[in-house]
């Protein structure tokens, strides 16, 4: 009998469509096992001491994980340039070197909204404050790396937690040591099993490779969560089925308990070089999903109720998302409000809709899942930003405020005093009657900005090139060459070392 002290328990009913009912034969002796098993604690109008529920039709997007103390990216970016911590800008997260492993690379992620850090080679995760303590004793021992297991003991549980733990893993171990793979039940009782849940169409094989085994004490279906370092079994998720009034019902129990399990279900299916994942919120309709089309497909651990910061960073790798995360208006709710976490430019969300239901029932209907992928909506408009993905951009403007208003002329220092330099992106005209000096004065302004290894390209219509040249040739060497042709190639050598460039049109040129 599974402790009930331990359990944390999560009822919901499917989101695809109307439950799913079988006869009361097949369903008594299955009613009966999980009543056997799960005492008082299937029933959802008892309680006892140590149970948590979770009842899925309440409002879940109002459920927050555990607070943190509050931290900006600013901040963290000032930290590390201040530490001279090289990082790279990812879609959630920042790219630094681990100082827990001798590996090259930014391997270490820094949640840039929460400031939680993972090493996804050494697994070894804790907050802001944790980071920063890290790199206090680098330098306090004056060494370049930190071992793990110091760090583990110096990020290490209570007492009490460990002692949770353990017991979690004892629990894990022995209830998937008692599992069974679905291709060595019996036919009959397999399909049965299948049809308590509605995956009759998943077969053996994807049920195996995704790690999915039968618990057969309470005819439940068994999730793993897989180590992404040694793909040892860390977690698991056990979903059962109750009868009530002809339908049926679903429990979800964690181990370890829902807070603590942190699961992307098909992360070890991932491949390291994949570009494109979808998104659901369930296992069985990654499970559907990637059985029709062969997808990279990953599932939520609690659903639609919350995307946890620290799986973040095994989602840096792609460069599209989809989110696929139900048929009604919560789980549409809930893709717009993730995709604000995962970085709008790279996720498309899939519009709940008649012809675009959960992955798993549109298996069981037959839908073209091809159709409803190329049919995903952008999560941004293409012609709309906000100041949120602006706002670095202005920061570096404002740092760097000599370099964005431009180069200063060395012999104008009016102009430099209109125009504020010579800016990127900028377009200046000079206009005046022919003779005026027009031609002369922007040789002039070009050598100034020439010297200082500014590129030029001159595109001259009314003179041709050679003319052009040599006028800016007499003006860069302030001598009358003509009459002094024994300095030309000494000043020739010179010019020609300038970033200096012309086009070849000429004269009047079709637009086009």
């Amino acid at each position: 009998m599974l402790p009930s002290t331990m359990m944390r328990c999560a009822f919901y009913r499917l989101v695809s469509g109307p439950p799913f009912r079988i006869t009361d034969h097949q369903f008594l002796s299955c009613a009966g096992k999980i009543r056997s098993n799960y005492g008082t604690a299937w029933k959802g109008t008892r309680s006892s001491a140590g149970i948590s529920r979770r009842h899925f039709q309440k409002d879940l997007l109002t459920i927050l994980d555990a607070p943190v103390a509050p931290v900006t990216v600013t901040e963290i970016r000032q930290y590390l340039r201040s530490k001279s911590i090289s990082f790279l800008d990812g879609y959630s997260c920042l790219h630094v070197p681990s100082p827990f492993t001798c590996s090259k690379g930014n391997n270490l992620f820094i949640d840039k909204t929460t400031g939680r850090f993972l090493c996804k080679e050494t697994l070894l995760e804790g907050t802001w404050a944790d980071f920063k303590d890290s790199m206090e004793l680098l330098s306090k021992e004056d060494c370049s790396i930190l071992s793990p297991d110091t760090m583990a003991s110096f990020l290490g549980d209570s007492d009490i937690e460990d002692g949770e733990r353990h017991f979690n893993d004892m629990e894990v171990s022995r209830i998937w040591n008692k599992a069974v793979w679905f291709h060595d039940v019996e036919e009959e009782y397999a399909q049965l099993i299948k049809a308590m849940f509605s995956i009759s169409k998943i077969n053996n094989t994807t049920l195996k490779k995704f790690g999915v085994k039968c618990f057969q004490p309470t005819k439940s279906l068994l999730f793993p969560w897989y180590s992404p370092r040694d793909s040892t079994v860390k977690g698991l998720k056990l979903l059962s089925a109750v009868c009530q009034d002809d339908t049926v019902s679903y429990i979800e129990t964690f181990y370890p308990r829902p807070s603590h399990y942190q699961n992307l279900f098909g992360l070890s299916v991932m491949g390291k070089k994949d570009t494109d994942v979808v998104i659901t919120s369930r296992e069985v309709d990654s499970l559907a999903l990637h059985q029709a089309t062969g997808v990279t497909t990953v599932s939520l651990p609690r659903g639609i109720s919350c995307l946890p910061p620290v799986l973040l960073p095994y989602l840096e790798q792609f460069k599209r998302i989809i989110l696929w995360l139900g048929d009604d208006l919560r789980a549409w709710e809930a893709s717009k409000v993730f995709s604000q976490k995962l970085s709008l430019k790279r996720c498309s969300l899939i519009r709940p809709g008649d012809r675009q239901p959960s992955p798993l029932q549109a298996l069981n209907l037959g839908l073209n899942f091809n159709k409803i992928l190329k049919s995903s909506l952008p999560a941004s408009h293409k012609s709309i930003i906000s100041f949120h993905q602006l706002r670095e951009e202005v920061f570096g403007q404002l740092e760097n405020a000599e370099q964005v208003a431009g180069v200063k002329w060395d012999r104008f220092p009016e102009l430099n005093k209109l125009l504020k330099g010579h800016r990127k992106g900028e377009l200046t005209i000079f206009t005046g009657p022919t003779g005026s000096g027009k031609t002369t004065f922007i040789s002039e302004y070009a050598l100034d900005l020439c010297v200082q290894g500014v590129n030029t390209l001159w595109g001259s219509f009314e003179l041709n090139n050679v003319r052009l040249a040599k006028v800016m040739l007499t003006q860069f060497s302030l001598l009358r060459l003509e009459e002094q042709l024994d300095m030309y190639d000494e000043w020739a050598d010179r010019f020609e070392e300038l970033p200096l460039y012309f086009m070849t049109f000429h004269g009047h040129q079709n637009i086009k």
